[in-house]
């Protein structure tokens, strides 16, 4: 491929990108406007700020020579696989969480309508 050209899978992806970004932007604005977004942003900004405290907590030098020594084994192999099935795991349970909701919900629903069946009807 030269330099001027463009592909169309490069286009598409950009354009695919593009608009994520767009929808992320429109569904953050329509957060922030309901108004709870407050409690949220502390809740992530605290969190923010301990991670920070963590890693400066960590980079001293006496924990920099222990880091290069673990770098040097496999372990990041293993910590990409426990993260990776972290992940999985919090996609799934987001999965069954979604899933089970309405069918909760049409459920007490029926339930509800059982129910009122059953009364009598007062003219």
């Amino acid at each position: 491929m030269m330099a001027g050209e463009v592909s169309i899978p490069r286009v598409a992806n950009f354009l695919v990108i593009g608009g994520l970004i767009w929808y992320g932007f429109a569904l953050f604005a329509g957060y922030q406007a309901s108004g709870r977004w407050a409690k949220n942003v502390t809740g992530l900004l605290s969190g923010v700020g301990m991670l920070v405290l963590a890693l400066a907590l960590l980079l001293t030098p006496q924990n920099a020579e222990v880091i290069v020594r673990i770098a040097h084994t496999r372990i990041s192999m293993i910590l990409v696989g426990m993260s990776t099935g972290l992940l999985l795991a919090a996609v799934a349970a987001f999965g069954i969480i979604t899933y089970s909701k309405p069918l909760r919900l049409w459920h007490e629903r029926k339930i509800q309508h059982d129910l009122n069946r059953e009364l009598p009807k007062i003219p």
